[in-house]
């Protein structure tokens, strides 16, 4: 079931917080007194946010009481409008807290989490559970005639938010689910600092022998990581541009080896161990499932998504699985072959695979990321980014030189529409450090919403762990760093042009298998010539890059795309392998993957390895029963960029529709029904095969 999120259930009207620790003013205790109500970032200190969630979180429970004692009847205005809008404290403090928690975390803040998680859960059950609350929605949902259709989809939403929250168990279910929800929050938290532990607690020192044989942007970043641990020499660390590097580039099997088992036990055994953290959090969704009348929490997550059924969502990864299987074993046997031609004497573990597949793209394709890498210049990606969204969408980026940033290599920008209305403003956050998550992600500080007439514009971050600069070089992305760029923007636009009234159907608040049309459709254009002159340069000499090694870039982009599908599709099934499950019990993660992963297993799998224990997207994330989406949203956004191949990938006629039909939606219909508002169709999987050119 689609649920109302923990910050949609806050929002709301603003009441007054002090500190319970202070005499002074809490700057939390107020909407931000700043320009465009930016966040003073400077001003708040760790011991501000817990007094914050406290009374912020008195204050909701008694506009919530308010709300479900009104003695009038039950209306849109007084019922659903009100719960919408009530919280709006908790949300701008909730806000901001969640940001820093994954991006520029601390042992307080992360302490302040695991206290304030099950006050919030209590919360969401004070809502939910509050059965004049839920007389009051049930009345005004069985009398929608009247309604917008605005209206009655926030009505239905809300009436099926309560219903899939245990609003219809009895006392003694109600205590239950409560207790599920309490622990589940815990054991998430506790699973994503693991996770971030355990990454940062791993490296590798290599000698200057070991190390010479790197590209010299490989060992300046190892020199750089190595300084950063106050250790002379080279480090290699489980970040993904370290790590991704090494792998690629090192001829050191052993040391490989080692590096690519400490990332596929990730936090399996050891100081932080989230084996354990695995088997409850599974067990405890099944149990939460059976108590609300599903078979699986696959059955119960997915019905209000656009498959509707876990048996659709197996039934399309069984089809991705067969169509794929003979293109991705060619692309095996093809790098097992080049190995074998190099000498090697070996079968192809997971280790060598990066090597010999770039080293197999380099010599097929002449084009590597050695020869990219300086005409990837960040702020050169960043602003051919920024022109391709005015070229589509009319969108223009300027610097904001007043909101404060939370980590002193944070980017800001005021965004406007080609009006010149404010959309919002954005901050961009590239590479890594011991205080964030690995990965990349967009999030939002503030939603959009329109409260008695006032509306309020969104505060949207684009979160990276992108290639550092050093002290010979700026920052010089990869090319699939480029592609990560792309797709997290493309999140961000989403979120940016969020229009309406209710923030739980404006902006990326959306099914979980749509929200990655917008930004996997944004991936395409990194392989289109004329977006690629609009900023490649060679950040030394500014030269343009050369047409021929464009031509390289677009005839490698299906390289390997068989194997990278498989990949894909394995994590999909291994999610629905977990949350499949219809009865109780303790699993071997490694073996339980095996087995989950077999379909579409391409090299010898590794006993005692694992990812599920590092599988934040469906244990600390809200990709449970719901990483098949990626693939999902693959097939949309290959049928939808027909559109703009077909009518020109700087259309602005094309690119105003897709911002009226799509960006600017929300949730406002269906998401289907916006699909094929959009394409004049509904999506087909044969475009998807068609991009890879398996066909």
């Amino acid at each position: 079931m689609k649920k109302l999120s923990i910050a949609i259930i806050f929002f709301a009207m603003a009441t007054t917080i002090v500190s319970c620790t202070s005499s002074k003013r809490n700057p939390l205790s107020t909407p931000f007194d700043t320009e465009l109500g930016t966040v003073p970032f400077s001003k708040i200190k760790n011991e501000h946010f817990y007094p914050a969630f406290l009374m912020s979180i008195k204050s909701s429970k008694a506009e919530i009481d308010a709300i479900s004692s009104n003695t009038e009847a039950p209306t849109f205005q007084n019922t659903i409008e009100a719960l919408e809008f009530q919280g709006a404290d908790l949300s701008r403090i909730a806000g901001v807290f969640y940001n820093l928690l994954s991006s520029n975390t601390n042992d307080t803040l992360q302490d302040i989490s695991f206290k304030v998680s099950p006050l919030l859960t209590e919360l969401s059950s004070y809502v939910y559970m509050n059965d004049k609350l839920f007389e009051r929605v049930k009345e005004v949902h069985s009398n929608m005639d009247k309604l917008t259709d605005i209206e009655k989809r926030l009505t239905d939403n809300a009436y099926k938010a309560f219903k899939s929250s245990g609003a219809e168990l009895n006392a003694e279910q109600k205590e239950e689910f409560k207790q599920y929800a309490t622990r589940l929050s815990e054991l998430s938290l506790q699973f994503d600092k693991n996770n971030l532990a355990a990454t940062n607690g791993y490296f590798i020192e290599l000698t200057q022998e070991q190390a010479k044989e790197l590209p010299q942007f490989v060992q300046d970043m190892a020199k750089e990581d190595a300084k950063a641990k106050e250790i002379d020499g080279y480090v290699i660390t489980l970040h993904a541009p370290s790590y991704s590097a090494f792998m690629k580039y090192s001829t050191d099997r052993e040391l490989k080896e080692k590096l690519w088992r400490a990332s596929s036990t990730l936090s399996y055994g050891g100081e932080f161990d989230n084996s354990e953290i695995v088997n409850e959090i599974v067990n405890t969704r099944i149990k939460r499932a059976k108590l609300m009348g599903y078979e699986t929490h696959a059955d119960y997550t997915i019905e209000d998504n656009m498959a509707k059924s876990a048996d659709a969502v197996n039934n399309f990864l069984a089809e991705l699985s067969q169509k794929s299987e003979k293109y991705a074993k060619a692309d095996m046997a093809n790098i097992q072959k080049f190995a074998k031609e190099k000498g090697a004497k070996h079968e192809i573990m997971p280790w060598d695979f990066s090597y010999y597949s770039s080293k197999l793209k380099e010599e097929k394709f002449n084009v590597s990321d050695e020869l990219l890498k300086p005409y990837f210049e960040l702020n050169n990606v960043k602003g051919g980014i920024f022109e391709l969204c005015n070229k589509l969408f009319g969108m223009s980026f300027t610097p904001n030189t007043t909101a404060e940033p939370y980590q002193e290599d944070v980017m800001i920008y005021n965004v406007n529409d080609k009006s010149g209305k404010l959309l919002g403003v954005l901050y961009m956050d590239f590479f890594p450090r011991t205080s964030k998550n690995g990965g990349a992600w967009m999030n939002t500080i503030r939603d959009q919403k329109i409260q008695d007439g006032v509306e309020q514009r969104p505060l949207v971050t684009v979160v990276c762990n992108f290639t550092k600069p050093t002290a010979t070089a700026p920052s010089l992305l990869t090319f699939n760093e480029v592609v990560t760029f792309l797709h997290e923007f493309g999140h961000a636009i989403h979120g940016l042009n969020a229009t309406g009234k209710y923030s739980s159907l404006s902006g990326t608040s959306v099914a979980r298998d749509f929200v990655e049309l917008p930004s996997q459709i944004m991936e395409n254009w990194a392989t289109e010539k004329e977006f690629l002159q609009l900023f490649a340069k060679h950040y030394q000499t500014g030269e343009i890059i050369p047409d021929e090694l464009i031509e390289k870039v677009i005839d490698a982009k299906n390289f390997n795309a068989g194997y990278t599908n498989a990949r894909q599709i394995s994590f999909g099934l291994l999610d629905m392998a977990w949350h499949s499950l219809a009865e109780n019990g303790e699993f071997n993660l490694s073996e339980f993957e095996e087995a989950a992963m077999k379909p579409v297993q391409l090299s010898p799998y590794q006993k005692g390895t694992t990812m599920s224990p590092s599988f934040g997207h469906i244990f600390a994330g809200g990709y449970s029963a719901g990483y098949y989406s990626y693939k999902w949203a693959e097939v949309l956004e290959a049928d939808a960029f027909l559109a703009f191949k077909e009518g020109g990938i700087f259309n602005p006629e094309i690119g105003n529709k897709f911002l009226a039909e799509i960006l600017t939606q929300g949730d406002n219909k269906d998401a289907m029904e916006l699909f094929v508002n959009f394409r004049g169709h509904e999506p087909k999987i044969d475009a998807l095969f068609k991009k890879y050119g398996m066909n």
